[in-house]
């Protein structure tokens, strides 16, 4: 065993004493600065660490534990005739100056001349997660066109500490970031802050999915399936030149495709303020016209201004909306009910409390996502409670609250004489509910009348902001990724730019990366082990018999996945690389913490060429389970021999990783998955590998959780599975780089 040890050299002239590593095997020893210093009363030489009465104690602490463990292993896994002093001193010498090149500053800038003669196309990402779409749009360069990442938004603290180590820490950009949900009131007026005047010309997101999956129970009231409305509230607000938002393939079918249809109608709403102010007009021009229907004209009127209004004046507008209304029920009150009726009648309450809860939407809103994320946290389904909660979550919508008071209306059975008034009522109240689609529908028959459809169509085929086609389905594997991740995405295109219908693919079918490109070259971690350094991987001695045929699975390649033999690197290489075009020269190396005071504190970053990749420690029991199944290729062909030998298990389902194929869609769980040449589960950077994330992201924070933490914790193995993959969201950035004006 290699005895490494520290110690505390000459005093520099403040009498800071470095601290040498020092190692001893046989009759060799081998010292070398740690690039460390302390006072001497700092040390402790019998723990061999630095005392709290240091500042900085834990970082160095953090660093020499890091640097003993990494000198040992090297010494276990190299074999000995490598092991000359010169080899030593240059490995451990490589760990100091890694991290002396990253504390040096605490962040970098990015070099300005690399903007000189480039166009800057801005953009954000909401949702943000790992930063997936981050990642690919600042892979994409088109002409003289690039991106200019402005701002990330997320609401859970690991993709803040994930986002801001890599993109302001490690690649030096001054890209904000906003931990807060998006459907809180104040939302957007933070975002507004944050952009401080900087205008956007590009808006990606994947509002959370779960809830829509094929592959899971879909649930109804789930907190995440409302997310939608309020990215396109964002929209409706930057009004930028296209957005894209990802979502999964079930979403086209969910509701028999009436989600789909909503998603779409929604954004066709979205409407140019110069032409709206001419819809408006056009209203108060029917409303001279035909007087006898004013208040019904007006309630349109009123009504289309919910569509440009900002979230603090759409709630005054709502609110007065609704006080027309009650102001009209209270004239006609008593000439169809008497007074006692009138303080007495069940249905008489109804209406009036439901005027009183119409005028309060903003506040039952707030209820409603509390309820919701409470019933989400306590999971509550497939119980007793559930459709108690579900009831009254429906019972504190606006189109309920409507119904209710419609049929109020309806049991008072009024006298003919005032028929028409309370139908004037009820159909205003629909009207306060209707969707922009529903309002031009509902105008039509007004127009008719007065012959001005001409002029009506007009404005309608100028006042939709936005043209968009139908959802498309991309397959991650045809953008050079190495994966079958099927995403919806849906391209918002401002009507001043050219209409995008689809990405095109990068790569054929029979250039699609497989999983050995992408992984071979990490082949090299065991059980319950962790790697910081690449190591040599023998394909010769590992595949025996059969090098040549995995020898033929690695391609040289264009950085988008297109076969190039002349210029190409490998996969691998691309990912040991990196796919951000050089434009980052004075990046900093590589680095993991923990949590922000590890990120706030340089001294505590852990710096080395490889993160991510370690592996779970598994029993003998796993072990020889996972090699079975590996071994049959399948879990449901290997059922039966596991159930022979008493290896049996209830897990659900194993995905046995084949290495000339893609892999099915990396989720959050590695477990789910076995790789292809070994018993055991995918780690953090293989998962990366398979989403086409370069080795340089390093996903922060912990590892893995479990049981109830899943609701509120966002570890890596989560980031990665939950990602876009970057190779994706590069071709869809390049696409509207190429059409962009």
């Amino acid at each position: 065993m290699t005895n490494v040890k520290f110690y505390l050299d000459k005093a520099d002239k403040n009498k800071h004493y470095p601290i040498h590593l020092v190692l001893r095997q046989k009759d060799e020893q081998v010292k070398v600065a740690t690039g460390e210093k302390v006072k001497k009363t700092d040390w402790d030489n019998d723990a061999q660490t630095v005392k709290e009465t240091c500042y900085n104690h834990k970082g160095i602490n953090k660093f020499l534990s890091f640097l003993k463990k990494e000198v040992e292993k090297h010494f276990e896994n190299t074999p000995p005739v490598q092991l000359t002093t010169n080899k030593v001193k240059e490995k451990i010498l490589a760990l100091v100056n890694s991290r002396k090149e990253n504390t040096d500053a605490r962040m970098v800038c990015e070099e300005s001349n690399y903007y000189e003669g480039k166009e800057k196309v801005t953009f954000l990402d909401l949702f943000a997660g790992a930063g997936g779409f981050s990642e690919g749009f600042l892979q994409a360069e088109h002409g003289n066109k690039l991106y200019d990442f402005l701002l990330a938004s997320d609401i859970n603290e690991n993709c803040e500490l994930t986002h801001i180590a890599r993109y302001n820490y490690q690649l030096g950009l001054d890209a904000e970031f906003i931990k807060q949900d998006i459907s809180e009131p104040d939302f957007l007026e933070n975002l507004i802050k944050k952009l401080n005047g900087k205008k956007v010309d590009v808006v990606c997101g994947g509002p959370p999915c779960q809830s829509f999956s094929l592959a899971g129970k879909r649930k109804k009231f789930d907190k995440k399936d409302d997310l939608f409305s309020h990215y396109l509230k964002v929209i409706r607000q930057l009004r930028p030149k296209y957005f894209v938002m990802e979502n999964v393939k079930g979403i086209l079918t969910k509701d028999e495709g009436k989600i789909r249809e909503m998603i779409l109608q929604e954004i066709k709403s979205i409407v140019d303020l110069q032409e709206f102010n001419r819809l408006i007009h056009f209203v108060g021009q029917l409303r001279r016209l035909e007087k006898q229907e004013s208040f019904i004209l007006d309630c349109y009127s009123l009504r289309l201004q919910f569509e440009s209004s900002t979230e603090k004046e759409l709630e005054g507008i709502k609110e007065r909306y609704i006080q027309n209304i009650e102001t009209r029920f209270k004239l006609l009150t008593p000439k169809i009910v008497d007074y006692k009726t009138s303080k007495t009648d069940l249905n008489i309450s109804t209406i009036r409390h439901g005027f009183n809860l119409l005028k309060r939407v903003q506040e039952l809103a707030y209820v409603r996502k509390k309820v919701i994320n409470e019933k989400a946290f306590c999971n509550l389904d497939n119980d007793l409670f559930v459709d108690d909660f579900n009831n009254f979550l429906t019972s504190i919508e606006p189109e309920s609250i409507v119904d209710r008071v419609k049929t109020a209306f309806n049991n008072l059975k009024p006298a003919s004489e005032f028929t028409n008034a309370v139908a004037e009522i009820i159909k205003a109240l629909e009207i306060y509910t209707y969707s922009f689609d529903e309002c031009v529908v509902g105008l039509k028959e007004y127009v008719l009348k007065v012959n001005l459809e001409y002029e009506f169509n007009e404005i309608l085929s100028l006042i939709r902001l936005y043209n968009i086609d139908e959802p498309f389905v991309a397959l991650a594997s045809n953008y050079g990724v190495p994966q079958n991740r099927e995403r919806v995405l849906f391209i918002g295109c401002r009507k001043d730019q050219k209409l995008i219908k689809e990405i095109p693919p990068t790569v054929t079918e029979h250039e699609k990366v497989t999983i050995f490109e992408a992984l071979y070259d990490l082949d090299f971690v065991g059980n319950d082990d962790e790697k910081f350094h690449y190591e040599e991987v023998d394909l010769k001695a590992k595949y025996n018999g059969t090098t040549k045929q995995m020898q033929a699975l690695l391609k040289k390649r264009a950085v988008d996945g297109k076969v190039d033999i002349q210029k190409g690197l490998t996969y691998a290489e691309w990912s040991k690389m990196g796919r951000l075009n050089g434009r980052f020269l004075n990046a900093k190396h590589p680095f993991y913490v923990r949590n922000f005071e590890e990120l706030e504190n340089g001294m505590s970053h852990l710096v080395a060429p490889l993160h991510n990749h370690k592996t779970s420690k598994q029993n003998d029991e796993v072990v020889k389970r996972l090699e079975v199944i590996r071994t049959q290729g399948d879990y449901d062909l290997a059922k039966e021999k596991l159930k022979e030998i008493g290896l049996d298990s209830e897990k659900r389902n194993y995905n046995v990783l084949k290495p000339n194929m893609q892999s099915p869609t990396v989720m959050t769980i590695a477990d789910d998955y076995i790789h292809y040449s070994n018993p055991r589960a995918l780690t953090v950077r293989e998962m990366a590998r398979l989403q086409s994330f370069d080795d340089s992201f390093v996903f922060q924070g912990k590892r893995s959780t479990g049981g109830d933490k899943r609701k509120t914790e966002v570890p890596q193995f989560t980031l990665v599975g939950n990602a876009v993959p970057p190779l994706m969201a590069r071709a869809a950035a390049l696409e509207i780089l190429k059409n962009i004006k």
